[in-house]
């Protein structure tokens, strides 16, 4: 399918087959509202509802669910609702005999240009989850700490670890946040001390966004999980390892993840990466019944998504590459992750966040974290031929996420997850 609105380039993130989600605003309409993504365009999804774009669609009320500065309602709507809606998005971008299209007189009557496009949390973020679902992140770390022969603890080949955070520090790409201060032990012999983070660090991470909900006290099932996921973004869960190692026994992460964690704007829904499916690794053992994947659902439960890290160290004015991982080898599924979450009958709510914990993959340049990079600061991370290393992330330098799908001729993206780390504050302590 070929978009005829706008030009859109085989190399964009945001073809006709992608579609995804946001929330922007720009200078001459200033409230924040729903946009969907093509090309170097954001169309107004307003607009194209109060021309009549959705009018027929059962169940979805469109200049009102539009209208709103989040994407909660839709998400709560269920994929029939989201289906209808990108096929009319679809018809209306490809064919100009649409009967909405005829009404467009210009393409800047329902639409602006991404520069000019200032975005925001897609959704307002009820809760978030973040799990820890790769076998290879998983057994680095244990590897590092805990030794080769003890390096998956005896709970993590049978469910989706996970911990809840802190939605109320989640960010949008491009908002800077300061390196946090907290308790440290640099000396095991010693008292801790309290101080700047030195030893702060990237996470490559996905995350999805829960649709429609489930009562309190009602399970969701693996294949009633599968339909309820919206879509995902990128996700980079920034993580002062020596404030998270000294805190995190017995009760797990706190301070040492709770100061921010970055997403990018962009909502990927689950239909448009539909063709990327993916075999996800063997499990061994096999899950227990409720995490297995029920015949009526589709046999893969991973996605074949590329993802890179790069940085752009303080002072320079290029980025440098340090991951270059993929989706596919997470060992525990996204419907798997949803279904455990709430199979004690735990109610997830539209617009909820789950991310995945780190992605790496099974060879060095795949490890998604700078702790696995540099193994816990054993050894230095040269930064191409600049002749930079790093251990850990430094002050002022960004760290730059995307990922991608590619199919023939077109490719479904998510864009940038980016942001800076800012000096910590004086507390005068």
């Amino acid at each position: 399918m070929k978009c005829t609105f706008v030009d859109v380039a085989p190399e964009s993130d945001f073809s006709i087959q992608n579609l995804p989600y946001g929330i922007y605003s720009t200078a001459d309409a200033a409230e924040p509202h729903v946009g969907v993504a093509i090309g170097s365009h954001v169309l107004d999804m307003g607009a194209l509802a109060r021309l009549g774009l959705f009018g027929g669609i059962a169940g979805l009320d469109a200049e009102r669910v539009f209208g709103q500065p989040q994407l909660n309602e839709f998400m709560s709507l269920g994929r029939p609702v989201w289906r209808a809606v990108r096929l009319a998005l679809q018809s209306f971008l490809s064919d100009g005999e649409n009967a909405t299209r005829r009404q467009v007189g210009s393409v800047g009557a329902v639409a602006v240009p991404l520069s000019a496009a200032r975005m925001h949390l897609p959704a307002s973020i009820g809760d978030y989850t973040d799990f820890y679902a790769s076998r290879e992140h998983a057994t680095n770390v244990g590897t590092m700490f805990r030794g080769k022969d003890n390096a998956l603890m005896p709970n993590w080949t049978h469910l989706p670890v996970g911990y809840h955070g802190r939605a109320s520090s989640i960010v949008v790409s491009g908002t800077a946040l300061r390196r946090p201060s907290g308790q440290r032990r640099p000396d095991p012999a010693r008292p801790p001390v309290f101080g700047p983070s030195a030893r702060l660090d990237y996470e490559l991470e996905a995350a999805f966004f829960v649709g429609p909900g489930n009562a309190l006290g009602t399970p969701l099932s693996v294949e009633q999980a599968e339909e309820r996921i919206f879509g995902m973004v990128l996700m980079n869960d920034w993580s002062a390892r020596d404030i998270q190692a000294w805190e995190y026994v017995p009760l797990g992460p706190f301070l040492g993840k709770n100061f921010g964690t970055t997403i990018s704007p962009w909502v990927v829904t689950m239909d448009a990466l539909e063709p990327f499916r993916a075999p996800q690794p063997a499990q061994d053992p096999e899950p227990l019944p409720y995490l297995r994947t029920p015949p009526s659902a589709p046999a893969h439960g991973g996605y074949d998504i590329s993802l890179s890290v790069d940085i752009k160290p303080s002072g320079r004015d290029e980025f440098f590459p340090l991951t270059r991982s993929n989706l596919k080898h997470m060992y525990w599924s996204l419907r798997q992750q949803l279904a455990h979450h709430a199979i004690n009958g735990c109610n997830m709510r539209p617009g909820d966040l789950c991310g995945t914990g780190t992605i790496s993959g099974p060879t060095d340049e795949s490890f998604g974290s700078m702790l696995e990079l540099s193994w816990s600061g054993q050894k230095d991370v040269p930064l191409g031929d600049s002749g930079v290393t790093r251990k850990f992330i430094e002050d002022n330098d960004v760290v730059r996420i995307t990922g991608s799908c590619q199919g023939d001729g077109f490719r479904v993206g998510f864009g940038e997850c980016i942001g800076q780390v800012l000096p910590a504050l004086d507390l005068g302590l």
